[in-house]
This record gives C-alpha cells, structure tokens and sequence, in this order.
C-alpha cells in the first residue's frame, strides 16, 4: 500500500485553514445568540460560546478586543458579535474570533441597569447606614401601586387582619409601560405633602419580565424612595426578581402579603405579649414587695430597733476619738506656730535699722577718712609736679638769656626778627633786653656764608 496517496492530519487541517481563509463570506461575520459557558479571565482572552435555539459555535475572544468591550457580558445575555470565522489547526477545530460585541435586546437592558445601580451605589443610595427602621406600631399607612390589581387587595386584607387599627391609604399609580415612571414619582410626590401623617409606604407590583418591571428600574423613581422622609417597604415582582427600588427601600418584601405583615404587627401576638408582659410584671411587682416586706420585718426586728440607743453608741465614741485628736492637733499647731513666731522675732532682731545705720555711720567715716588722705597725697603729688613744670619753664624762659646779656629784635610789627633776609637798611627796628627796650636803624646788613658779603 503507498502511503503517498495519504494525508497528514496536518495537512488537512492546513487545506481546510486556507479553505476558511480564501471564502470572503468568512472574512466578516456579524452573528447574534446567547452567551454560554462564559466565565470572566481577568487579563486574559475570553472562551465562550454562543448559541441559539438549536446549534452553538464556540468564540475567541482576545484581550485587546475584550478590553474595549462597554459593558459586562453575563451568562445568558443576548449579544451581536462581528469577527470571522478560521480554523483551529492543532484541534482540527473550527471557531469564531471575535473582534466587537454590543448587547443585544435584553442584553441592553441588563447593562443600563447594571451601569445605574454602579452609579447609584457610588453615590451610597444603597447604603445600609441610611436604612430606617419600621415603625412597630403604625397608624397610617401609604401604598404606591396599581388601583386594580390585587397588590393592594393583598395588603388590606392582610393589613386589616393583622393590624384593624392601622389606616390604609391607596396612592393609584401606573406600574407598567411608558409613562409609569413619572405616574410613580408623582404618587409618591403627594405622600411627601402631606408631611409626617404616614408612617410607613409600601411601593410595588406583581411579578413580570424585566421589561414589565423596568419603571421600578427608572433613575427618577429610585431617587424619590430614598428621599421619602417615612420609611419604605418595596414589594416589585416574586422573591426571585431584584429591582433598584428593593436595594434602596428599607426593607423588601418577596409578595405584597409580606410588604403588610412587615408594616404592622399582628395585634393577636401583640395582645399575647401585652398579658405575658402584665403576667411577668405581676409576678415582679409581688416579688419585689416580697422581698421589701421581708427586708422591712428584719429592720423592725432588728437589735437598733429595739435599743435606738445604741445606734450612737459608736458615734458617740468616734465623737470622742475626734475630739482629742482635734485637741493634740491644736497643740500641735500652737507650738508650732510659737517656735515661728519665735524664729521671726530673731530674724527680725538681726536685722534691726539701728544697728545697721551705726555700720553704715562706721563705713561713711572710714570712706570719708580715706577720702581726705587720698585728697592730700593727690595735692602733694601735684604741687610737686607743678613745681617741676616751673623749675623746667624756668629753665627754657627767654628772660633767663636775657639775663646773661643777649637781647632780641622784632620789627615795626612786633614780629621777631630771626634771619637777615627779614631787615634792610634803614629800617627801624627794636631792641629788647631783659630790662627795657630800645630802637635802632639798621645801618649796614651782613650775611654769614661763604663769602662775606656786605651791603
């Protein structure tokens, strides 16, 4: 047998591969079915399937394609998927890669709702700090829903049965289609006028698809529950259904016979308790004067009734105990203060004005006959000085060389004459001596240099 007429698996995976790849038709698929099997990778491709009615074909999806995807894509939802279809080669598969998908029907909605309640919940409308409590005993009630449906018939029978003394007051509102949202908000706008009448509201409607629910979805009718200023029980569709106005209500009910029996108590338990109540609180009261009647016998029979004066007795004593340690403390205190008054007086003595005005006396004479002394040998040591300075101005005084014979010349002006160059002939001039003064007329002049020259 050859084996030439043979293919690989290969190779026939890799003949199919280039069949896929050549068919325009494959290039660009816009397909539309339900998601299944899908389970989130965070980071990673994606690998569902999608399915209609009758058939499925398992889907790629990669990460770069994933990433820019707009809303979360959930188990179940209705999808649009473009992308191709190719050949898984090493499984001999074929596949769908996806490259974009959009919500389809359904789908959409289950992503505006999931992007709103996001949004709400970021903005704490679903917060547990901001649920109230329900009153335990209320006397009005308020109800939103429809006027001929049986949600309101559930809730006053029930009300009543439980609760005849509670008033329920019926808000008829639209709760389905177009214009039910703004039919909810304003039922609910007319409970908010009438203050703090109502002390409770019940909202809802039976069960339905998600289309039938969606005005329990509305942006606007979320927002005005959690502005009611009573608090709010919701009762939108079964116990499986969810909408916003359950998370933000302060309580939700899976059946409008529940939303009633959450609003009032039932009065035959009530009155069950009130007599277990009355019953526990005879019981207590009789045990309590049992108690007090036995507490008081024991004071009447007790040794201080009989003898109340030996209910001083001790008193009387410590009155004693603390008279005498009043009387030593006193003593105390006396002696005390003695020996400081004492210790002040010595104190006092020691620092007597009079003899510290006699040391200041003694001190002021002693500096002041060391002033004098030091007065006297300063005028001593300067009369000496003076006597020196005279005896040296004696010695440098012009009368001294006066007296051995030598006179000196001043002029007209009486500028001293100390050089030749200062006289001429003729000119007067006059002579001091050491006894009087004389004039004179230059007759002749005389330099002293090398030459002798007269003029």
């Amino acid at each position: 047998m050859e084996d030439s007429k043979y293919l690989t698996v290969t190779d026939l995976n890799y003949y199919i591969t280039q069949k896929f790849k050549n068919d325009p038709y494959l290039h660009k698929v816009f397909l539309q079915g339900e998601l299944s099997n899908f389970r989130y990778r965070r980071n990673s491709h994606q690998y569902f399937s999608l399915k209609d009615e009758k058939s499925k074909i398992n889907v790629v999806m990669f990460r770069s394609y994933f990433d820019k995807v707009k809303f979360k894509p959930e188990e179940g939802m209705k999808v649009y998927i473009t992308g191709y279809v190719n050949v898984y080669g090493p499984q001999g598969t074929y596949q769908f890669y996806a490259e974009a998908m959009e919500p389809a029907g359904l789908g959409a909605l289950y992503e505006q709702l999931q992007q709103l309640q996001k949004k709400l919940a970021q903005e704490g409308l679903f917060a547990q700090e901001h649920k109230r409590p329900l009153p335990r005993f209320p006397d009005h009630i308020a109800v939103v829903t429809s006027a001929s449906g049986a949600v309101i018939h559930d809730i006053l029978v029930t009300a009543n049965r439980r609760f005849p003394h509670a008033q329920v007051d019926l808000f008829p509102a639209q709760v389905q289609g177009d214009r039910a949202a703004d039919s909810l908000v304003s039922a609910m706008k007319q409970i908010a006028n009438y203050g703090d009448k109502y002390d409770v509201m019940i909202i809802g409607r039976g069960g339905g698809s998600l289309e039938d629910l969606w005005p329990f979805n509305e942006e606007a009718v979320v927002r005005q529950v959690y502005d009611m200023k009573m608090p709010v029980i919701s009762s939108v569709g079964h116990e499986t259904d969810t909408t916003l106005c359950d998370l933000v209500a302060d309580a939700r009910a899976a059946t409008p016979t529940a939303a009633a029996e959450y609003a009032t108590p039932n009065l035959t338990d009530e009155l069950a308790n009130i007599h277990q109540l009355q019953s526990s609180m005879l019981s207590s009261m009789q045990n309590v004067i049992r108690v007090r009647r036995d507490a008081l016998n024991r004071i009447n029979h007790s040794v201080i009734m009989r003898e109340p004066a030996r209910l001083y007795d001790e008193q009387a004593q410590t009155l004693d105990l603390l008279r005498d340690r009043l009387q030593r403390n006193m003593t105390h205190l006396l002696e005390r203060n003695r020996q400081s008054y004492q210790l002040s007086t010595q104190k006092l003595f020691a620092q007597n004005p009079a003899k510290r005005i006699e040391q200041i006396l003694q001190q002021e004479n002693f500096y002041y006959q060391k002033l004098n002394a030091n007065m006297r040998n300063l005028l001593r040591e300067k009369r000496h000085q003076l006597a020196q300075l005279g005896q040296q101005l004696d010695d440098y005084s012009p009368l001294k060389t006066l007296e051995r014979g030598y006179v000196y010349v001043t002029d007209t002006a009486a500028k001293t004459v100390g050089s030749i160059e200062q006289v001429n002939v003729k000119d007067e001039v006059n002579l001091h001596f050491k006894d009087g003064q004389a004039k004179a007329i230059v007759k002749t002049t005389r330099r002293n240099d090398n030459d002798n020259q007269e003029k």
